[in-house]
């Protein structure tokens, strides 16, 4: 027999199977001993009143043993020798657009302008040590994309749009820990993200598919007012031999190149291909301790204590008619250089699986539309994005170096004459970014951040640090598809896919997308 039913535990409790086998027996008034085995389904933390609970949803199994497996497992086929398509693009759009490709007994050629998830890593650390961004391999570009190595947060709210459940089976049987499934914010962790990764371009080559890496769309194949394929240009010296070989991949094309692919959104607008600017938010990294970030969401002095993960937040309000919000809040996680290019800060945010360390980030941005810019081109988010990033670089002694500056100093706009310590590697430097930063964003920001102070006594203090400049929060522009057939509007056989696209916004959102382009790809293409 087997019974699911509602627990609301302590947290030390709720970290013990044998205490949720004790509640589930004292529930059911079942004998514990007959209660073979119990599995959580779900998990929550209600940390609204002083008394914290745990809110759990489990299966007991009364005499009877589960199953091996705690997820669905996908049925990858063999595609050798089908039809095939050309996906640009190799995070967690293209990834899963190709996964479900093979599902459709279709043909997956992944291109991915960038290096593979491993060799990624020592381009990263060179950021730090140098100084110097590699354009082809950095924290947007490469294997996995602006998630491999920003967090791996899975948490999302499009729910309607596709099944949530199903990408995380996806990553549940490449690698990723079961315990996505069962909380509330799912979080794999940027330190095991690459393994999963690994796995699943694994799974496209063993099924006959292909993944080409530092090959870079140069363009796309166009005949007819049809999508035949890509030009691609080969970025590595070794595997062009020198000559910078281009190749052609024929086939329909899902374009998934992330929100940071400057050069292909310029690609389209000169070519003519329908593109719009898109709203998005621009602000800061906002560093607190960690420990004060839980003393404060716990209600305790002494912070979360031995049976409690490190405290997440979630602000939102309105200021001058925009929106002001917290956005990828990383708890016990790090800042990072996210720039793609020279000339550029950008930063961003990450957490390791354990979230462990010493500080709290999240991004803190408002919400900017079009019109608030100069321009009326399609570019012209794009450009104001490029324009705050090398004036922050230049505030940051033209090196990767921060500008940054202590909350309540940039509430009450006086320069910070020192800085606490940071998360982030590559250094800060002090910076009036009450001064520099544009009036309507720094206004707004202060705004909100009186309002978040008002709602959680003692997250406005000095102790904590912006970080300058958070850009890249989704992508400038929208390439515009067909709501139904989610094909290009003028363009048969280019399907716009994911956060580059503008159609997602993190990484489930984006496999969604991914997905779902895969499936009406398969529709139409010719067998």
């Amino acid at each position: 027999m087997i019974k699911e039913l509602q627990l609301r535990l302590s947290p030390r409790d709720a970290s013990s199977l044998s205490s949720i086998k004790q509640a589930v027996a004292g529930e059911t008034a079942i004998n514990p001993d007959a209660i073979t085995c119990v599995r959580i389904i779900k998990r929550s933390i209600d940390a609204r009143q002083r008394n914290i609970f745990v809110n759990l949803k489990v299966r007991a199994y009364i005499n009877e043993e589960p199953g091996d497996l705690q997820y669905i497992p996908t049925e990858y086929k063999d595609v050798t020798g089908c039809p095939q398509a050309i996906v640009v693009g190799a995070g967690p759009g293209g990834l899963f657009a190709a996964l479900r490709l093979i599902e459709r007994g279709v043909r997956p050629v992944v291109i991915e302008r960038g290096k593979n998830v491993r060799d990624r890593k020592q381009d990263l650390a060179l950021i730090t040590k140098t100084h110097e961004v590699d354009p082809e391999s950095n924290y947007c570009f490469g294997e996995g994309g602006a998630g491999a190595y920003s967090d791996g947060k899975l948490f999302t709210r499009s729910k309607k749009r596709g099944s949530v459940e199903k990408i995380l089976n996806v990553f549940c049987q490449h690698g990723a820990s079961t315990d996505i499934l069962i909380d509330a914010h799912p979080h794999i962790g940027t330190d095991r993200l690459p393994r999963v990764i690994e796995a699943m371009r694994n799974t496209i080559i063993e099924c006959g598919g292909e993944v080409h890496f530092q090959t870079k769309m140069e363009s796309l194949i166009i005949e007819g007012g049809e999508v035949k394929g890509v030009i691609a240009q080969i970025t590595s010296p070794l595997l062009s031999g020198g000559d910078g070989g281009r190749l052609s991949f024929l086939g329909p094309v899902i374009l998934a190149t992330g929100h940071s692919a400057r050069d292909v959104y310029r690609y389209l607008q000169s070519s003519n291909i329908d593109i719009e600017a898109k709203g998005i938010a621009i602000g800061v990294r906002l560093e607190h301790p960690s420990r004060l970030i839980d003393q404060i969401q716990y209600h305790n002095p002494n912070g979360r204590g031995e049976y409690l993960p490190a405290a997440e937040y979630s602000f939102v309000t309105q200021a001058d008619g925009r929106g002001v919000y917290s956005f990828c809040m990383c708890p016990g996680g790090f800042v990072i250089p996210a720039a793609t290019g020279p000339r550029q800060i950008v930063v961003n945010g990450m957490s390791p699986a354990n979230r462990g360390t010493r500080w709290s980030n999240s991004g803190m941005v408002v919400e900017i539309h079009p019109e608030d810019v100069d321009g009326d081109d399609a570019l012209c988010m794009m450009r104001y994005q490029e324009r705050l990033e090398e004036l922050c670089w230049q505030q940051g002694n033209m090196r990767q170096t921060a500008p940054a500056q202590r909350m309540m100093d940039f509430m009450n706009k006086k320069v910070s004459f020192d800085l606490p310590e940071s998360s982030y590697a590559p250094g800060l430097v002090s910076s009036p970014l009450h001064f520099w930063l544009p009036e309507f964003i720094g206004n707004r920001l202060r705004e909100g951040f009186r309002k978040f102070g008002q709602q959680s006594r003692g997250f406005l203090t000095n102790d904590a640090c912006l970080i300058a400049v958070e850009t890249r929060t989704s992508s400038p522009v929208r390439i515009l598809r067909d709501r139904e057939t989610l094909m290009h509007v003028r363009l048969r056989g280019l399907y716009p896919c994911g956060e580059g696209a503008g159609y997602a916004g993190g990484i489930v959102s984006a496999a969604i997308d991914g997905e779902r382009c895969a499936d009406m790809l398969a529709e139409n293409i010719s067998v």
